[in-house]
């Protein structure tokens, strides 16, 4: 970002929740506690579905994914945010600004696609499953799960050239626990109207679109379930895609609301607690969502703890 009266440049100030001092000792609390759950329940994850065979799906590969992503992304935040809960210090530097909006908003965008990938999955497992394995190739999940990267990293590049350039005029005050855009478009002292329609078309783009087909894979799967003929098959089949479904009404309703709304209706302490939840709650219910609605999960570990209390 330029400024006008020409000065050095090295930083933002994150304000994050500073007017509400005595939040910040809870907040470093309860973020240490739900950070460090969200190492534990994704890497539990990751692991479960590289080392027991019975995983090895594509269900499990792309939910392997989602947990390798919700791990970084809410590392892409929390460590800044718990550095500057701790002490008097609230600022970022200008590079740390520019990767963390560019490495958040690439991992948000990547979850979207990988969403409506995962949504594909269930369709292909429910409404072709005797084609389900010609058509969830490995090759051609690998294939959707580097599209999905690719994708969401190249919106990210464009959204955080488009912000970066705008001029701030020596504002550096960002109302917000970590660099995102709409505070970011804030402190822009030009008119943003253009920008703000350029941001709004991506955001559509990531986010509509994806939601579309989600939708639509689930309208074809609640039809095949309704014609099921044995409910233990629909238990089973409603289960498996209640997870997911669960996953993505929680994801999408917040990052719609924060990304996708007029930016002359958005509150900016609405924004935070709109932030701290997709930042921070998602990444860590995700885990225990699958795990506790998902009997492999749950055989899976079962069978690697009693493999290591055995050997003990």
């Amino acid at each position: 970002m330029e400024q006008k009266n020409g000065s050095s440049f090295t930083g933002f100030i994150l304000l994050g929740f500073s007017d509400r001092p005595q939040l910040e000792l809870v907040l470093f609390v309860v973020l240490l506690i739900f950070y460090t759950f969200t190492l534990l329940g994704n890497s539990t994850i990751i692991a479960l579905s590289h080392v027991d065979p019975q995983l090895h799906t594509p269900m499990y590969f792309f939910l392997s994914n989602l947990s390798f992503l919700d791990l970084c992304y809410t590392t892409s935040i929390v460590p800044q945010f718990l550095v500057n809960l701790s002490g008097a210090d609230k600022s970022i530097s200008f590079g740390g600004c520019v990767v963390q909006l560019f490495t958040s908003l690439g991992l948000g965008c990547t979850e979207c696609i990988l969403l409506a990938v995962m949504a594909f999955d269930r369709y292909a497992a429910v409404c072709r499953p005797l084609h389900y394995t010609v058509i969830m190739h490995p090759r051609l999940c690998a294939l959707m799960a580097s599209a999905s990267w690719l994708v969401g990293f190249a919106n990210s590049l464009l959204q955080t050239v488009l912000i970066f350039l705008l001029p701030l005029c020596g504002r550096n005050e960002l109302d917000h626990f970590f660099c995102e855009v709409p505070p970011l478009l804030k402190l822009a002292c030009v008119d943003t109207t253009r920008n703000e329609s350029e941001l709004f078309f991506l955001s559509v783009f990531i986010l509509f679109i994806p939601v579309a087909l989600i939708m639509f894979s689930y309208v074809q799967i609640a039809r095949a379930i309704l014609r099921m003929k044995s409910a233990a098959g629909q238990r089973k089949a409603f289960g498996t895609c209640g997870s997911h479904l669960t996953v993505v009404s929680l994801f999408y309703g917040t990052a719609i609301y924060a990304y996708a709304q007029p930016r002359n209706n958005y509150s900016q302490d609405q924004g935070k607690v709109i932030a701290l939840f997709y930042t921070v709650v998602s990444p860590m219910i995700n885990p225990l969502i699958y795990t506790l609605r998902n009997k492999d999960v749950k055989a899976a570990m079962k069978k690697v703890f009693w493999k290591d209390s055995d050997s003990r």
